[in-house]
């Protein structure tokens, strides 16, 4: 049986490739028995015409910015991550951020 050798490395974005930073306000979530989907919109500020469609269709259209799969097990991870640059963020700036106005989905 071959030996096996542990190798340390970093990973880091590759800044040639793609849009590099894409703005969202809300994320919907929604998962299988395999992947989570978070998909990121922009919710910008509803005219009087959106509102009044919104009371009658119960539908506020938000442009997708970016739709992200990611495999079960990586999960746990990235809520690691957050919880650790939300506790250092909290460190630096004197609290979290304001609580939302409305339901977290």
């Amino acid at each position: 049986m071959a030996e096996q050798k542990q190798i340390n490395f970093t990973i880091v974005a590759d800044e040639k490739t793609g849009p590099q930073r894409v703005y969202a306000n809300f994320c919907a979530i929604a998962h299988t028995p395999f992947d989570f989907t978070l998909t990121f919109c922009e919710v910008t500020p509803l005219s009087e015409e959106d509102v009044a469609r919104a009371q009658t269709e119960h539908i506020v259209r938000a442009p997708v910015k970016v739709r992200v799969v990611a495999p079960v097990p990586f999960i746990p991870q990235l809520i690691a991550a957050l919880q650790e640059h939300m506790r250092v963020y909290s460190e630096s700036y004197g609290g979290g951020p304001p609580e939302p106005p409305g339901p977290v989905h």
